[in-house]
């Protein structure tokens, strides 16, 4: 492939239960595809709430085996790839101390916000739901920027979650809302390439229609869960003709991670 992702840090293991392959098959497709930068991100372990237990993502005690198994990784790779380690993380106030200071604790690179829900996981309450409701949009825009603006999370990740059907208008203001604030804030928005492979309600192009008249930044991520994803030529090329239709400005590695 003549062009493609530069880097890629958005990347899920087998320790988030939905995920195939090995840390290591991921490494090898990525070299082969001409990726120089792997950032892994699988979703952050949360504190258990009484009994729950959760099946989408790994518990706090595998946390640091995740970060041990990478480091080995970026030692023996080091010549050919640069790796990162990361987590993707709802923000959830509740939880945030004590993930903060187990990221402190693990010494993680970085961290992307995925808002996959409201409140607790357990509680069912997922983001992208369909809904007509303004106050829920209104809701995901204030939760995400509370979040940002902790200063722990590097981009947003799949920001288009929030599955909008109302009135355009309302979708206008609240998302120019989002995007200007994420603008003011240096925070890049990802184009989620999995969303175009698995078909669904992202990237919205009612979204990117707005993130490109604001001017945000724009990272592609292609949110890894299957070896064979990460040369889907396909899908990267769909995700550029968006980036071209829409003129986004397109930034090929994070600051402070390339």
């Amino acid at each position: 492939m003549k062009k493609y992702l530069k880097a890629n840090y958005h990347t899920h293991t087998v320790y988030c239960k939905h995920a195939w392959g090995t840390m290591r098959e991921y490494i090898e497709a990525a070299i082969e595809n001409g990726i120089q930068i792997l950032g892994f991100s699988d979703h952050v372990p949360f504190p258990e709430d009484g009994e729950y237990v959760s099946d989408i993502r790994m518990s706090m005690e595998e946390a640091a085996s995740y970060v041990e198994d990478i480091r080995a990784l970026q030692d023996e790779y080091k010549d050919r790839i640069k790796i990162y380690i990361g987590f993707e993380a709802e923000y959830v106030k509740d939880y945030f101390a004590s993930q903060k200071e187990m990221l402190k604790r693990l010494k993680v690179d970085y961290m992307i916000m995925g808002q996959h829900f409201f409140g607790k996981e357990y509680e069912k309450n997922y983001t992208g739901t369909p809904t007509e409701e303004e106050e829920r949009l209104k809701q995901y825009v204030d939760c995400v920027l509370e979040g940002m603006r902790t200063g722990a999370f590097a981009y947003l990740a799949h920001p288009d979650m929030i599955h909008y059907k109302g009135d355009d208008s309302i979708y206008k203001r609240e998302i120019t809302r989002l995007c200007c604030a994420l603008k003011e804030m240096d925070i890049p928005l990802e184009l989620n390439v999995l969303g175009i492979l698995k078909k669904k309600h992202y990237p919205s192009e009612r979204f990117f229609e707005i993130v490109g008249n604001v001017g945000n930044d724009v990272i592609l991520g292609l949110d890894v869960h299957w070896v064979e994803q990460i040369g889907d030529a396909s899908s990267y090329e769909k995700a550029m003709q968006i980036v071209e239709k829409y003129d986004l400005n397109v930034i090929e590695t994070l600051k402070g991670l390339a």
